[in-house]
């Protein structure tokens, strides 16, 4: 089956670092899209990052200059390096793609199971 795993979510004091990974497997044939989400307790789902499979990129107003998101279509792998991170930034963080699968050449949208990042004051 098709698969999304992030990694690398935890403790981080504010104003730290911390690399979000997001690997995909499972018979792709390629990703479109991918992006970063996080939800916070009681808060919607919202976007934090995107990026397509050309490199072009786009960023939430709150994390635009700290965050940077980046990908390896090779390894089929999305990373979400996060710097000055504030505690607002705490959330799950999840990863999204929308890609083909090689089986039947389906256009899909998959979750991963999210990575929990806290940050403290």
């Amino acid at each position: 089956q098709v698969r999304l795993v992030e990694s690398g979510g935890g403790l981080v004091q504010a104003g730290g670092s911390l690399r979000l990974s997001c690997a995909a497997s499972g018979g792709i044939l390629s990703i479109n899209v991918m992006g970063w989400y996080r939800q916070a307790p009681g808060k919607q789902r919202e976007l934090v990052a995107g990026i397509t499979s050309g490199g072009r990129t786009t960023y939430a107003d709150s994390v635009k200059g700290r965050f940077t998101i980046s990908r390896d279509n090779a390894k089929n792998t999305m990373y979400l390096q996060m710097t000055s991170l504030k505690p607002e930034d705490t959330a799950v963080y999840y990863c999204n793609a929308d890609l083909l699968r090689i089986v039947d050449y389906r256009n899909l949208e998959v979750w991963g199971q999210g990575t929990p990042v806290t940050v403290s004051s």
